[in-house]
């Protein structure tokens, strides 16, 4: 008889057929054959993908197949299929062996055992691959480990429920034979009394060998009555065991069970049920599907309350897998037909919702045309050539505006000098930009109220409250000086493209007053269980032109003292790191630390409307006797198993490192060799205050580097390295691959969650969109109001009869006149123009807009 199974949306089709070893000859040999059917979409039938066979020979035995699950190899963590087979022979000894199938349809046999007797109670496979049965009501097992029989030491009626519970490993769920209390008398108790204390459930842990209290699981008084178990949802929680679970009774009844409590019940609409088994589907949730001795089956929903959503009648077998690759699980029910062989001829593929393939079923309607197909892939080439136009035009755009951007960055950070100096800065005239014989309109006309004047940024910062600061800061690390500020709670909220600038109180002459430092925003939680840095990037290539001040190559040249610019992104802690080493030249420096940011401002026409302002935060001094005795210094110390520390320690390690996040994939084995490296080849810690990163103490050049590994399933993970340069990062990659499988795949990442960023750049392009229009509109009614109209208001030259002035030649003669005089008008209308206050304006808003989100999608 034929066995099926479900393994990574594959139907795998297992059955027994023997063929003859030479032509002529008598004898016959038994093969094991798999077929491998996946699910055509665009068909809607089951094909075959592949297929195997393995050689049993055993001519003279009775071979059969007893089950078949998948499993989890323990050797390299992948979940393989398990397929149990029993050779019979004559001497009543029965052979057992448990064989593996791989992604190539080869068969590898995992071990073999014998037996004086043949297995047929609760028989069972579980991670190793390990076999599990009941005999004489003893429960007996089978490990890859040791191909040894063993025997577990308790006694057990039936076995419900066999799998994985956390820090217990591979947990039996079975009922036994109970013992009435010591201390009670046995006179004491009813007859429904002694029925209940008659059978009770316990979990038997098989690698520890711990029993487990069957109270967490469900009360004793169901003993009698559950016939099979589903652990839906196992965890540990304040120490203590938490289950979810599902039984199914001798009563017809489905239960829900959470943490030993009985939540909710169901009538079952057969009789006699075996099996429960669960699926989690994309339009419903979870299901469970219960089968039948007599074949049938039912699904249960649960929502409010458990109830009985479909049932099915005549099903050979039910499969739960993704079958069309949709991402979520499906029920694959597979009909009894006496009348066709093929047993997926006759199948049905649902998820209760939108999922609905029958055989039964033409869907001939649903296949395109070869036609509709070469007219779609004709569209499809002549938008892309549209598009390739369009990008060609924008880089040539591009290439135009570089070298005024290059001028607008240098004048807007001489803006920001005279600013600091606190001077009246000067705005250059368009013939000083030489902008004109380039076909660019100056930003800087000459206005009598400039939109945003200086005179107005710098007045902002007097509406500042007081108390907006929590900390102000400052640590040194090697040849680094860390200055940190903590934003209040209700300030940091309202800002937005924050920055730190440090300025030399005393006064120098022959040098720039600003420092060169680069900005960080540190990101802490309340609780301080995770903390994350996000640095200043590298601008990509620039895709329109806009007034910013990220480029960072094309300007270390022309102006190396500045200050970079980062988004606060919901941030708390403004970091800035600068060289120590230039400092120390003075013996003794006195640094103005000012904060600038844009505050932003709610409009009637639901934008926010940025104004920059410019914060003095406090000062800092610096003097190398402070330093010589360590007083800014980091102290970590280690407590037992942790690192301990101040936060503004931690922050200040993260803040001088660089950080380099990697996506590391294996297809063939699980990815515990990581945590392994980490905690043994480099000796880590975790901090005591956020236990997410962990420090290496390991003695050498990689001491003092923090990593961050994050496991997104068993088979992939993010490992982020806080290293001071690429040495140590070379370094640390080196160590890492010798502990790495062999076909292991790592990729460097940048920053950013994908998710987090596609739903920044839909907000940005939200904005940039509602910018440009706000910006038209204005532009439109202001142009209006400044034109000047020949004719008086609503006069026109149809007021005058026409028929009388083409009487005579002088009519004529006016009549030409007006027309003309209404001609050029039209001209003037049509060429509306603007003040150079209003174009500065609206294209500040633009170029912010269009900046914002074209970082986004370069992050991407």
């Amino acid at each position: 008889e034929e066995q099926f199974l479900s393994y990574n949306g594959e139907v795998l089709i297992f059955h027994l057929s023997k063929t003859k070893l030479v032509e002529g000859a008598a004898d016959k040999t038994t093969n094991l054959c798999v077929r491998r059917m996946v699910f055509n979409r665009d068909t809607k039938l089951f094909v075959q993908k592949s297929s195997g066979v393995f050689n049993m020979r055993a001519s003279h035995l009775k071979v059969e197949i007893i089950c078949c699950s998948c499993t989890t190899d323990s050797r390299t963590g992948i979940i393989l299929p398990c397929i149990l087979m029993k050779k019979k022979k004559r001497n009543n000894v029965v052979k057992y062996l448990l064989l593996l199938l791989h992604s190539s349809n080869q068969f590898e046999q995992s071990f073999h055992f014998k037996l004086d007797y043949e297995m047929k109670e609760d028989i069972r496979l579980f991670t190793g691959p390990s076999v599990l049965w009941r005999h004489a009501s003893k429960l007996f097992y089978v490990c890859s480990d040791t191909c040894t029989v063993l025997s577990a030491p308790v006694q057990l009626s039936s076995v419900v429920w066999t799998g994985e519970i956390e820090d217990e490993g591979t947990v039996v769920l079975g009922i036994r034979t109970a013992c009435m209390p010591e201390s009670e008398d046995e006179d004491e108790f009813s007859t429904s009394d002694r029925a209940i204390w008659g059978r009770e459930f316990f979990g038997y842990a098989v690698e520890t060998q711990k029993l487990l209290t069957g109270t967490c699981f469900m009360p004793h008084a169901y003993s009698r009555v559950v016939s099979s178990v589903y652990v839906c949802k196992n965890e540990i929680l304040k120490k203590q065991l938490r289950i979810s679970l599902v039984a199914i009774t001798h009563k017809n009844q489905l239960i829900w069970f959470q943490d030993g409590l009985p939540k909710g019940v169901c009538e079952l609409p057969y009789e006699k049920p075996c099996s429960v088994k669960t699926a989690v589907t994309s339009s419903n949730g979870l299901l469970f599907i219960v089968s039948f001795a007599s074949g049938n089956i039912c699904v249960v929903q649960r929502r409010d309350s458990l109830q009985v959503a479909s049932k099915w009648q005549k099903v050979k077998s039910v499969l739960v897998d993704d079958f069309i690759g949709s991402g979520s699980e499906q029920l694959l029910l597979l009909f009894k037909d006496d009348s066709n062989t093929d047993v997926l001829s006759t199948f049905k593929i649902t998820d209760l919702g939108e999922v609905n393939y029958a055989s039964d079923i033409n869907y001939k309607h649903d296949v395109p045309t070869v036609e509709g197909l070469q007219e779609n892939g004709l569209l499809t080439v002549q938008a892309l050539e549209t598009r390739l136009q369009a990008g060609c035009t924008s880089v040539r755009e591009l290439q135009q505006h570089l070298r005024l951007k290059k001028r607008v960055i240098l004048e807007s950070c001489r803006a920001l000098i005279d600013l600091v100096e606190e001077r009246t800065h000067i705005l250059p005239t368009a013939k000083k930009v030489k902008c004109r014989r380039e076909g660019l309109v100056s930003l800087w006309d000459d206005v009598e109220n400039p939109p945003h004047s200086l005179s107005k940024e710098t007045s902002l910062a007097s509406k500042i409250p007081e108390h907006f600061i929590e900390k102000l800061w400052q640590r040194v690390v090697g040849d680094s000086l860390v200055v940190g500020v903590k934003l209040t709670e209700s300030f940091y909220l309202s800002l937005s493209d924050v920055s730190l600038s440090l300025v030399m109180d005393q006064d120098f002459s022959l040098i720039s007053p600003i420092i060169k430092c680069r900005n960080k925003i540190i990101k802490l939680n309340k609780a301080f269980s995770a903390l994350s840095v996000s640095s200043c990037q590298i601008e990509p290539p620039p895709k329109k032109m806009k007034l910013d001040l990220h480029s960072k190559n094309d300007l270390k040249k022309e102006f190396p003292k500045r200050c970079s610019r980062v988004r606060l992104d919901g941030a708390k802690t403004v970091i800035a790191v600068t060289n120590l080493s230039p400092l120390l030249a003075f013996r003794r420096v006195c640094c103005i630390v000012l904060l600038h940011a844009k505050k932003q401002n709610r409009q009637n026409d639901s934008l926010q409307e940025s104004k920059k302002i410019t914060v003095l935060c406090g000062k800092i001094l610096l003097n190398l006797e402070d330093i010589s005795n360590e007083k800014y210094s980091v102290k970590m110390l280690r407590d037992n198993n942790y690192f301990t520390g101040s936060l503004e320690d931690i922050v200040a390690v993260l803040a001088v490192s660089v950080r380099f996040s990697f996506q590391i994939m294996s297809s063939d084995c699980t990815l515990t060799p990581v945590n392994s490296w980490l905690l043994g080849e480099m000796e880590c810690i975790p901090f005591k205050e956020c236990h997410d990163n962990i420090f290496c103490h390991k003695a050498g050049n990689v001491y003092g580097t923090v990593f961050n590994w994050t496991l997104k399933n068993p088979f992939e993970g993010v490992l982020t390295v806080f290293c001071r340069n690429l040495t140590v990062l070379f370094q640390c990659l080196h160590s890492l691959t010798r502990f790495l499988p062999p076909r292991c795949d790592v990729k460097l990442l940048r920053s950013g969650s994908k998710g987090v960023l596609t739903e920044q750049l839909a907000l940005a392009l939200e904005k940039e969109i509602l910018t440009l229009r706000s910006s038209f509109f204005s532009k439109e009614s202001t142009a209006e109001n400044s034109l000047t109209w020949g004719n008086e208001p609503g006069k026109k030259i149809s007021d005058s009869p026409v028929a009388s002035l083409l009487d005579s030649e002088e009519g004529v003669q006016q009549f030409r006149k007006k027309l003309q005089n209404e001609r050029e008008e039209c001209m003037l209308s049509m060429n509306q123009t603007m003040n150079g206050a209003l174009y500065q304006k609206i294209a500040l808003k633009i170029a912010e807009a269009q900046l914002s989100s074209d970082m986004i999608v370069w992050r991407l």
